[in-house]
Order: structure tokens, then sequence, then C-alpha cells
């Protein structure tokens, strides 16, 4: 059986990201203009920078998971410039994690556990599904 772990990351999420398109996804009106972080110094610059990210935090609870908001954000943080000083690490923004996980949840694709956020065996489904695809589609062409 196909699952998530056999499938290259980055065309995983990119697939991922094409498909959640054509799901009814609220995006947030704030995307256009936030940062991603405190260790950015300027917005994304893709447009649809908010269904990758969404993506990236389904695949990651696939991983992951269970895992809370705070060490899902820390998994997109960085590193501070703080001017002559050290560079600290710190956390991407929760606020975006949140809202994608809480549209996860009104998808019916995660659940809230006493550890965290998990998959639901409907959004594991979705994962090994589109897996599945991505491996036929790759034997497809080479043959």
């Amino acid at each position: 059986m196909v699952t998530v772990y056999d499938v290259d990351p980055d065309e995983f999420i990119k697939v991922l990201a094409d498909r959640l398109k054509k799901e009814n996804i609220r995006v947030p009106e704030w995307t256009k203009w936030v940062k991603t972080g405190p260790h950015k110094e300027k917005g994304p610059v893709q447009d649809d920078w908010y269904y990758v990210r969404l993506a990236s935090v389904f695949r990651k609870l696939y991983i992951k998971g269970p895992i809370g908001t705070s060490r899902l954000s820390a998994e997109y943080g960085g590193k501070r410039d703080r001017g002559t000083k050290r560079y600290h690490a710190v956390k991407g923004s929760r606020n975006i994690t949140r809202k994608c996980l809480q549209e996860l949840d009104r998808l019916g694709f995660t659940m809230v556990s006493k550890e965290g956020r998990k998959l639901t065996p409907k959004g594991i489904s979705y994962l090994d599904k589109l897996a599945e695809e991505i491996i036929k589609s790759k034997s497809e062409n080479k043959g």
C-alpha cells in the first residue's frame, strides 16, 4: 500500500495544494498583507501561498501527528535577525497555523485530541489516495 512517506514531499505538497484549491477553502482576507513569522522581512511572493501552507500543515499532521499549534508553528520558524546581536530561533506565525488547522477541522480532515490535533480516518485516506495517484501517474509516465 502506498502512503505519504513514499512520495517526494515537494511534489506531494504541490499536488495537494492544487487539490485543496478545488475544495471549499475559506482563505482569510488578511493573507494578502501578512508576514509568515517574525523572522521574515516581507510577506510571501506567491499568490497561492496559503494553499501551499495548508497542504504542508496537512502533510506534517500525517507524519508528526498528533501535534499542537505551538509545535507546528515552530516547524515554520527560523532565525531572527537582531542587528549586531546573535540570531535567535523564533516560531512562525501561530495565527496562520491555527487558521490552517481550523480549516482542516471544518473540512473533517482533522480533530482535536488530548495530545493536539490529529488526522481523522477521512484525512488519512484522502492523503493516502492522493499519494497513490501520484505514484501511478509517475509509473504511467515512465512506461
